[in-house]
C-alpha cells in the first residue's frame, strides 16, 4: 500500500486553553529502527496532554510534540526488529506523543494487541491508563492480595481503570468522586464504597470501613491539601502513590505520622521512562490484564467520542469534570 506524504493532526499552536489546539498538516512521522508506523483508528485523551497544552510537561527529548500518549489502528510500516508485528496487524500502543494525528510512530515493544472482541476504538483508551495503573498500585504501590485500595477520583480514565482492576484481583476497593452518580458508577465497576468528596470526609469514611485501621494503598491524583488527609487515611506500613497533581504541588504534611506508622509516599510520571522500562509493563498487560478484558471482568468505559477536528471540544469537556471514563478522538 502507497502511503501518503503528509497527514492530518492537531498540534498545540501555543501554550493555552483548548483554543488552541489547531488541525494541521504534517509530514509523516519517521520511523526509528524497532517502530512500527499505525494508521490512527482512535486515540484517548488523557490529564497529561492537557497539562501540555497549558505549556506545564514538555514532550521528552525525541519525542513528538504532538499531544496523544495511546492509539489502536493498523501497522501499516515497520523499521528493523518489530518482534511479531506485521503490517496489516490491528494494535494498541502507548507513545511518547503524536497520538492527536491520522498516523503514529510507535515502540514495537509497546505495541499490545486489541483484546478479542474490543473494537480498535476501545482498545485505544487502555494503554495510557493500565500501563500506568500498573506501574503506579502494583509496581510502586505494591498492592498484594487482601490489601486495600483508595482510588482518588474513581471516575476518570485512570480511576475506572484501577477500580476494575484491583477488584478482578480480589482487593477490597475504596473511591472518591465528585456527584451521586459518579459513585454509583464506581460501585458499579467494582468499588465497595464510592465516597462523595464534596459531602463527606474520605478519611473519616476510611477509617469507619477499615475498623479505624485505614488502606494499605492511595492511588492519588489530587495531592496538595489531600497528601495531609491521605497519611491519616493510611494504615502502618501504607503506601501513597501521586501520579497527578489536580490540587496543587505543594501540601503541609505531618511527618511524625510517616514515621510512627512507617509509610511511603512516593510518585512518578511515565511518560519519560525507557521504552525497556515501559516493556516490562507491558508484558505484565498483556498476561496479567489482557485475559480479564476479554473474559469481560474488566470493561472499557468510554463516555464521548470526538472527530479530530473537535479536540478543542474534548479537552473542554476533561476539564469540566463531567464525564466518566475515557474520553477519545475517533477517526475516519
Amino acid at each position: 500500500m502507497e502511503l501518503p506524504t503528509t497527514m492530518n493532526a492537531v498540534e498545540i499552536s501555543s501554550p493555552g486553553a483548548p483554543e488552541v489546539l489547531k488541525l494541521t498538516t504534517r509530514p509523516l512521522p519517521e520511523l526509528r529502527s524497532g517502530e512500527v508506523l499505525i494508521r490512527v483508528a482512535a486515540a484517548g485523551i488523557n490529564g497529561p496532554d492537557l497539562v501540555q497544552r497549558r505549556g506545564g510537561y514538555p514532550p521528552p527529548p525525541g519525542a513528538s510534540d504532538l499531544p496523544g500518549l495511546e492509539i489502536a489502528g493498523t501497522v501499516v510500516a515497520v523499521s528493523g526488529e518489530s518482534g511479531a508485528i506485521r503490517v496489516g496487524d490491528a494494535v494498541c500502543a502507548l507513545v511518547t506523543g503524536g497520538g492527536y494525528a491520522e498516523y503514529c510512530a510507535a515502540s514495537a515493544s509497546l505495541c499490545l494487541p486489541v483484546p478479542r472482541g474490543l473494537s480498535l476504538e476501545q482498545a485505544a483508551s487502555l494503554p495510557e491508563t493500565y500501563f500506568t495503573v500498573w506501574s503506579n498500585v502494583f509496581d510502586r504501590g505494591r498492592l498484594a492480595a487482601g490489601e486495600t485500595l483508595l482510588v482518588q477520583g474513581g471516575a476518570s480514565g485512570i480511576g475506572v481503570a484501577a477500580i476494575q482492576t484491583a477488584a478482578a484481583f480480589g482487593n477490597r476497593v475504596f473511591a472518591t468522586a465528585g456527584s451521586a452518580e459518579k459513585c454509583q458508577a464506581c460501585e458499579q465497576l467494582g468499588a465497595q464504597q464510592a465516597i462523595n468528596y464534596r459531602t463527606e470526609d474520605f478519611v473519616e469514611v476510611v477509617k469507619r470501613l477499615t475498623d479505624n485501621k485505614g488502606v494499605d494503598v492511595i492511588l492519588d491524583m489530587v495531592a496538595g491539601d489531600y497528601i495531609a488527609r491521605e497519611i491519616k487515611a493510611l494504615a502502618p506500613d501504607g503506601r501513597l502513590v501521586i501520579i497527578a497533581l489536580l490540587g496543587g504541588a505543594k501540601g503541609n504534611a505531618d511527618f511524625s505520622a510517616v514515621m510512627l506508622k512507617r509509610l511511603t509516599v512516593t510518585g512518578s510520571t511515565l511518560r519519560a521512562r525507557s521504552v525497556e522500562f515501559k516493556a516490562a509493563i507491558a508484558e505484565n498487560l498483556r498476561t496479567r490484564i489482557w485475559p480479564l478484558i476479554e473474559s469481560g471482568r474488566i470493561k472499557p468505559v468510554i463516555h464521548a467520542r470526538f472527530a479530530l477536528a473537535e479536540a478543542a471540544r474534548a479537552h473542554a469537556l476533561m476539564e469540566s469534570g463531567a464525564h466518566i471514563g475515557k474520553l477519545m478522538l475517533v477517526l475516519p
